[in-house]
């Protein structure tokens, strides 16, 4: 497994619905983000709306990007989410920056 970090920043005004979303997020996005390498996933965010995204991958962040991409439900619930990001308003995955690992404690 590979642990990967990414950010993201998510508007101000829109952090509470942001949070909201996140507590039901649909089941088939959870069944694709599982088939695709996506494992013990996490969102922090900051009150700025800041965003840091961890996950543990089964090969790479582009390997699992590159699955969930092939998902259709992927694509709905990037359009659904694509209204809370700063950025060029593509989808969130396209947006990510992936942090480089410098630590790690076991």
């Amino acid at each position: 497994m590979k642990r990967v970090g990414f950010l993201l920043k998510v508007k101000r005004d829109m952090l509470e619905e942001y949070k909201k979303r996140h507590e039901a997020v649909w089941p088939e996005m959870l069944d694709a983000l599982r088939r695709t390498g996506w494992h013990n996933y996490s969102l922090f965010m900051r009150e700025d709306g800041l965003l840091f995204g961890y996950f543990e991958a089964e090969e790479s962040f582009q390997a699992s990007l590159d699955g969930i991409d092939k998902e259709e439900i992927n694509a709905r619930w990037q359009d659904h989410m694509a209204p809370f990001f700063e950025g060029t308003g593509d989808h969130a995955d396209k947006m990510m920056v992936e942090l480089e690992e410098v630590f790690h404690l076991d």
